[in-house]
């Protein structure tokens, strides 16, 4: 006879096959149609996934970091080609220390690891850190400073990661750059256009992101990419970011296509 462990145990193989099939279906749906070349993410929830769990903060942004080794398979596979995350902003370090120094810890450990991975290296992926880097330890800065010597040379893919990272001040450091300029008459006010401007922006060499994805169930933008964001399509996903699924992924992609972008027009 049957046990109520033999019928959960059932029940939970189909629930994963049906999983699989509809994740399946939304790929090959995803990938008939032109995906956003540049994605970037809010990764938020680390720590309400944790506390949900009745964990420190810390394993969750373990978790965290976990996720964004796996989403890189799936921007990959749907062909996307930059992708920029929200890791740490420059509000951040004021947090409790003891956990402002497990994510120092980890973002070190995690730059050493991307830049010695194979599949970083076979898919020539290259990495940047965009924000304020010297506002990091030096152990995090040096690490940084290994992993985009080592990809320096590739352009097949891009993962930038923004730590230290604030929208605004991106935007203040870039109007005095300009203003410098200006005063030594290396530049006339009339040369300063949009185009001119987005040059002296961490993001420069990239074009402005298609979409802009956020996890956690919380609707905004929380200072992140302001200038670029402009004209990029917004995608909201209920779920914390360690818990964001393939699935959640796909259909953010889907959405994206299945809005007409106008630009303004």
């Amino acid at each position: 006879m049957p046990t109520d462990s033999d019928s959960h145990h059932k029940s939970g193989l189909i629930s994963d096959t049906a999983y699989k099939q509809y994740e399946k279906r939304l790929l090959k749906e995803v990938i008939q149609n032109p995906p956003p070349n540049h994605v970037a993410i809010i990764m938020d929830g680390n720590r309400r996934f944790a506390q949900e769990l009745g964990l420190a903060p810390t394993e969750g942004h373990k978790e965290g970091r976990n996720k964004l080794e796996e989403i890189l398979n799936w921007v990959m596979e749907a062909g996307v080609k930059i992708l920029t995350v929200y890791a740490f902003s420059s509000e951040n370090i004021n947090r409790n220390p003891e956990e402002v120094a497990e994510l120092m810890r980890l973002f070190e450990e995690s730059f050493y690891k991307a830049a010695d991975d194979e599949r970083i290296h076979k898919n020539q992926i290259r990495i940047r850190a965009l924000g304020m880097i010297e506002m990091l330890p030096e152990s995090v800065q040096k690490a940084v400073r290994y992993a985009e010597e080592k990809t320096r040379k590739y352009d097949k893919y891009h993962l930038n990661l923004a730590i230290a990272y604030s929208g605004r001040e991106e935007i203040i450091q870039a109007i005095r750059e300009i203003a410098g300029k200006v005063k030594k008459g290396e530049i006339e006010l009339a040369q300063i256009d949009e185009k001119m401007f987005s040059g002296y922006l961490y993001t420069k060499e990239f074009p402005d992101p298609d979409l802009i994805l956020r996890t956690s169930g919380e609707v905004r933008v929380s200072n992140f990419l302001l200038w670029q964001l402009a004209y990029s399509e917004l995608y909201f996903a209920d779920v914390y970011w360690p818990g964001f699924r393939k699935i959640d992924f796909l259909r953010a992609i889907r959405s994206y296509q299945q809005r007409a972008r106008r630009y303004g027009k």
